[in-house]
């Protein structure tokens, strides 16, 4: 390994909490920083699946035609604040001009070395610690209305197979073997055998941080203001209590990385995508495994204390208030596949994902500077964190990693 260092990383979700964490266990002298708790954003709210196999980005082939058919569907899983067009349209062309075969492709090579091992990748963080306990391992199921809608996804299964996740294909009477709880709206299962979940999110996080501090890491609350650099290389983090000096520091602050970026002189094309869940507390019965909802793009997975419903895609920036309609389409989704559920209330939350227009992190160097990134990881920022973060103490401790991080260079934009 190369000399330690001091090294701030700032942002406690995930991918940073598992940066920190292997920084310090390749010996450097490590300090977490976030102006809120462990996991307070999208690592709090997310659906908690270990999504390995989630390598086919948002935008393929066809983005546009489907696009265009959701808008206007009010029950489509798909919602654009209007007034804030002018402002997403050149993110927007760009996400799009994404969607042909090529960079589909291109997309999809990248996301596969950075999930594909996401469950062993979250054990190898939390072996022996107290975090272990909230990884659970599972089947997941997508569900589908009939056969007809399962083939109509074969491209992404395509994909899937390619890169070793075959499903199997369960329909009609079997259906409800599988799944007791679904109805009988939902026709047919694409089942993964032997993946993951996390039973609370919130609570895994919070326990991460727990392992850096017991490992021999700081964690702070604190709000960080700017990043000094001298002589083009970062020499201290500036927050609310004062600067911090450090020798490196990593960013991985999910879209509140967008302004520390510009500070840096780089004008990343980050955009949030506005994740939606209700957490169904007390519920009369809980599915046997995650299941993906593919008609209405939400996941639904059991967890410690109630059932996670989470996902859709709002496109609005972070200003806004949640949207209403997205949380109804959850709960009109939920009657329909689960007539008999029942439940005593259900809690709402609202998220930011980091989205890049090529579907890809950014991870690495950015520069000569010092500052690492890793964030942008749109919708599989908790699957791929642990790989993230390993990734980011191998770079900075000198070490080679075992793949091509060309996919995620932090200064493509």
């Amino acid at each position: 390994m190369s000399t330690p260092r001091t090294v701030i990383v700032i942002g406690a979700g995930i991918c940073g909490l598992s940066a920190a964490i292997w920084l310090n266990r390749a010996g450097h002298r490590v300090t977490l920083l976030d102006r809120d708790r462990p996991g307070a954003g999208a690592s709090f709210g997310n659906a908690g699946l270990l999504a390995q196999w989630a390598i086919v980005p948002v935008n393929t082939p066809g983005l546009l035609k489907t696009a265009l058919r959701y808008l206007p569907d009010p029950n489509a899983p798909l919602w654009l604040r209007w007034r804030d067009l002018p402002r997403l349209a050149p993110w927007l062309w760009q996400f799009l001009r994404n969607a042909n075969p090529r960079d589909a492709a291109r997309m999809i090579e990248g996301l596969i070395p950075i999930v594909s091992d996401a469950v062993d990748q979250h054990r190898a963080l939390v072996r022996g610690t107290v975090a272990e306990k909230w990884l659970a391992t599972s089947d997941l199921a997508y569900a589908y209305d009939n056969r007809a809608a399962f083939e109509a996804d074969a491209y992404g299964w395509d994909a899937k197979r390619r890169a070793g996740f075959v499903p199997e294909v369960i329909e009609g009477d079997a259906v409800r073997e599988a799944e007791p709880l679904l109805g009988p709206a939902i026709g047919c299962l694409a089942m993964l055998r032997a993946q993951g979940h996390v039973l609370d999110p919130g609570a895994y996080m919070a326990d991460l941080a727990e392992v850096l501090r017991a490992e021999g890491g700081t964690y702070r609350r604190a709000e960080v203001r700017d990043i000094t650099l001298t002589g083009g290389r970062v020499t201290a983090v500036e927050t609310d209590g004062g600067p911090l000096p450090c020798d490196a520091a990593v960013l991985t602050a999910g879209i509140w990385s967008r302004p520390l970026m510009r500070k840096l002189g780089l004008k990343v094309p980050l955009e949030a995508e506005r994740g939606y869940h209700l957490h169904l507390v007390g519920p009369s019965r809980m599915p046997r495994q995650p299941l993906m909802m593919a008609r209405a793009k939400f996941a639904v997975t059991p967890m410690a204390h109630g059932l996670r419903c989470a996902g859709t895609v709002e496109l609005g920036g972070t200003e806004a208030p949640p949207s209403r309609a997205p949380f109804a389409h959850i709960r009109r989704e939920i009657a329909r596949a689960f007539p008999d559920l029942r439940f005593e209330r259900a809690e709402e939350w609202m998220g930011f994902r980091p989205s890049t227009p090529d579907s890809l992190p950014l991870i690495g160097e950015i520069g000569a500077t010092g500052v690492f990134a890793g964030f942008g990881h749109q919708h599989i920022g908790l699957t791929a964190g642990p790989r993230t973060g390993r990734l980011i103490a191998d770079l900075l401790s000198g070490r080679r990693p075992n793949l091509d991080l060309a996919p995620y260079d932090a200064n493509r934009f």
